[in-house]
């Protein structure tokens, strides 16, 4: 059974920062594509980042602002967060692909609970 469990969100100011984490059990850590998406209230459910080895990508609304990673030995994966602003508001999904790399929620198989993160201005 595949289990993942996000944590971490919370409130910050506009400019500060978060770390999120995505603790996987069952074999979820075993799958190659590891993402992040996100879900404002009346919006879509949007890509953030992916990783796939040592491979990582961003939508260009968080490039250079997010860095996502993960620990193989603790089956744990990050999204740091830095120079926060208010539109980075919304519920944050982890996700685990057995495909490879996709920007669309479609294509991943199994998602955690969500964690709120909310920016204050």
């Amino acid at each position: 059974q595949v289990q993942l469990v996000e944590s971490g969100g919370g409130l910050a100011q506009a400019g500060g920062s978060l770390r999120l984490s995505c603790a996987a059990s069952g074999r979820a850590f075993s799958l190659p594509t590891m993402g992040w998406f996100r879900q404002a209230p009346g919006k879509e459910r949007e890509f953030v980042a992916a990783i796939i080895s040592r491979s990582k990508y961003y939508a260009d609304s968080v490039k250079g602002r997010f860095t996502i990673s993960r620990d193989n030995a603790k089956d744990t994966e990050y999204l740091q967060m830095n120079s926060l602003i208010p539109e980075d508001t919304a519920v944050y999904y982890c996700a685990a692909s057995q495909g490879g790399y996709s920007p669309y929620y479609e294509s991943y198989d199994y998602w955690g609970q969500g964690t709120q993160v909310t920016v204050s201005s």
